[in-house]
C-alpha cells in the first residue's frame, strides 16, 4: 500500500510520545479503533494511520523555560495511506498537518512521498541542467540583481536601472516582489520595455541577461496573465507562491503554454516557518515543496544577511532543491538578504556552483553604482572559480577592490 510519511518534532508536557503518536495517526485518519467493531475495523484498515517510529531526543532547559513546564521532545513518523487524499499538495498538508498545526506545539519537518505519488507533481519544467542551457552558462554560480525604489516611478526609471544591472554583466534582473500591476509600470510595458532594453545591451556586449516580471493579480487570472506574458517575449515569471498557494504555483508549471522559467520568492512563508515549536520546516516548506511544485528557481533567506537563516536551515533548503532525484528536476538555491560581493566566497563553499549569488543592495549600494556593483560580483565569482583570494583579484579589478573596501570580504579556508 502506497504511503505519505510526515515527519513531526514533537513537544508533549505529558512525557508520553507513543500515546502522542498513536492519537495523531488515528485522529488524523480513522478517528478510532480499539471502540471499533471487528468489521469496521477490517472496512476502515486501509485507511488507518501507522506510526512509523518514534524516537526521543534530550531534554533542553530552555525549552522547559519557554512553554513554562518539563517538557518530553522528539521525532515521530506517522504514514497515511494514499487512499486517504487526492494527489493534490492543498490534500496532503491538510491529511498530515491539518488541524494539528493548531496544536501550538508540534512542527512538520519532513515528507517522504511515494515513488507513485512522486508522479502527480511535475517539478521545475527547466531545473538545474535546463537552464544552464537556456544561458549557456556552465562552469559558474549565477549572479542576479534586484529593482530597488521603483514603486511610484515611470517606465524611464525602471528602464534605466534594468539597462544598468545588464551592463554590469548579471545574469538574472528580477522585479521586486512588491511590483505589482500598477499605471506607472503596467505588468505588459514592463514586458515589452524589459526585452527591448536587454537586446539592445545584448547587440552592445554579447552579453543578454533575463528579466524575472513579477505575476501577479487575482488567482483565477494568473494563467491567462502568464500566457500573454509568454506571448509578449517574457524571460522568467517571478511569482509570490505563498501569498497564493503552492498549488496554483503547481498549476502555471504544469501547463504547456507557459513555457518559461518560474522563480519562487518566499514572501509570507515566515508566518510558517520560524518556531522551532509550530509551522513548518525551511527545508521542506521552501525546499522539497517548491521543487515539487515546479519551481524552477527557490528564493530564501540567507544565513549571511540581515534577515538570515540559520546556516544548518539554509543549507537544507539547498540540498532539498538539488538532491538527486531520478522523478524530478532540481531546482536552483537563490539565497537572499544582505549579499555582498566580500561574501561570495563563502557562498560558493557552501552552497557550489548550481546556485544563484543574489543581491539588492551590494549591487546598487556600490560606489559606482549598479554597473560596478554588478560587475565586483561577477569578479569575485571569477576569483573563487580561479582558485584566487578575494584580495589579490582585487588588484587588478577596481570595482571589487572598491566592494572590499565598503563592505569588507570573507575569506574561507579550504
Amino acid at each position: 500500500m502506497s504511503e505519505i510519511i510526515a515527519t513531526y518534532l514533537v513537544h508533549d508536557k505529558k512525557g508520553n510520545l507513543e500515546k502522542k503518536a498513536e492519537g495523531i495517526a488515528l485522529g488524523l485518519t480513522v478517528g478510532s479503533w480499539t471502540d471499533l467493531p471487528q468489521l469496521d475495523q477490517e472496512q476502515l484498515k486501509k485507511h488507518k494511520g501507522r506510526v512509523v517510529r518514534v524516537t526521543e531526543i534530550s531534554p533542553s532547559e530552555r525549552v522547559n523555560q519557554y512553554l513554562g513546564a518539563p517538557t518530553t521532545r522528539g521525532i515521530i513518523e506517522i504514514a497515511y495511506p494514499n487512499v486517504n487524499f487526492s494527489n493534490d499538495l492543498p490534500a496532503i498538508l491538510t491529511t498530515v498537518f491539518g488541524k494539528l498545526s493548531l496544536d501550538g506545539e508540534i512542527k512538520l519537518i519532513d515528507l517522504e512521498f511515494s515513488e507513485e505519488l512522486k508522479r502527480s507533481f511535475p517539478g521545475p519544467k527547466f531545473g538545474v541542467e535546463g537552464i544552464r542551457e537556456l544561458t549557456g552558462v556552465k562552469d559558474r554560480p549565477y549572479v542576479m540583481s534586484i529593482f530597488k525604489g521603483v514603486i511610484g516611478r515611470d517606465l524611464t526609471y525602471l528602464s534605466n536601472q534594468l539597462r544598468d544591472q545588464a551592463l554590469s554583466g548579471v545574469d538574472f534582473i528580477k522585479d521586486d516582489e512588491i511590483l505589482f500591476e500598477n499605471k506607472l509600470t503596467p505588468f505588459e510595458d514592463r514586458i515589452r520595455v524589459g526585452k527591448s532594453v536587454l537586446e539592445n545591451v545584448s547587440k552592445e556586449t554579447g552579453h543578454r541577461a533575463l528579466y524575472a516580471v513579477n505575476l501577479s493579480g487575482k488567482t483565477f487570472d494568473l494563467k491567462a496573465k502568464a500566457k500573454r506574458a509568454v506571448e509578449l517575449g517574457a524571460d522568467i515569471l517571478l511569482f509570490n507562491v505563498f501569498a497564493y498557494g503552492l498549488d496554483v504555483l503547481q498549476s502555471l508549471a504544469e501547463d504547456t503554454e507557459i513555457q518559461i522559467p518560474i522563480m519562487a520568492h518566499p514572501a509570507v512563508s515566515g508566518a510558517i516557518t520560524p518556531s522551532e515549536f509550530y509551522g513548518i520546516s525551511n527545508e521542506l516548506l521552501l525546499g522539497k515543496l517548491v521543487r515539487y511544485a515546479g519551481a524552477d528557481f527557490s528564493l530564501f533567506p540567507s544565513p549571511y544577511g540581515s534577515v538570515a537563516l540559520p546556516k544548518e536551515e539554509a543549507l537544507g533548503i539547498a540540498q532539498a532543491l538539488t538532491q538527486k532525484d531520478n522523478k524530478i528536476k532540481a531546482s536552483i538555491p537563490v539565497p537572499s538578504a544582505g549579499i555582498h560581493p566580500g561574501l561570495v566566497p563563502a557562498l560558493y563553499q557552501d552552497l557550489g556552483k548550481e546556485s544563484v549569488i543574489n543581491a539588492g543592495g551590494g549591487i546598487h549600494g556600490h560606489a559606482l553604482g549598479a554597473v560596478g556593483g554588478g560587475r565586483a560580483f561577477r569578479q569575485a565569482v571569477d576569483a573563487v572559480i580561479k582558485d584566487k583570494s578575494l584580495s589579490s583579484h582585487a588588484e587588478s579589478n577596481r570595482e571589487l577592490q572598491l566592494a572590499l573596501e565598503q563592505w569588507g570580504g570573507v575569506e574561507v579556508t579550504k
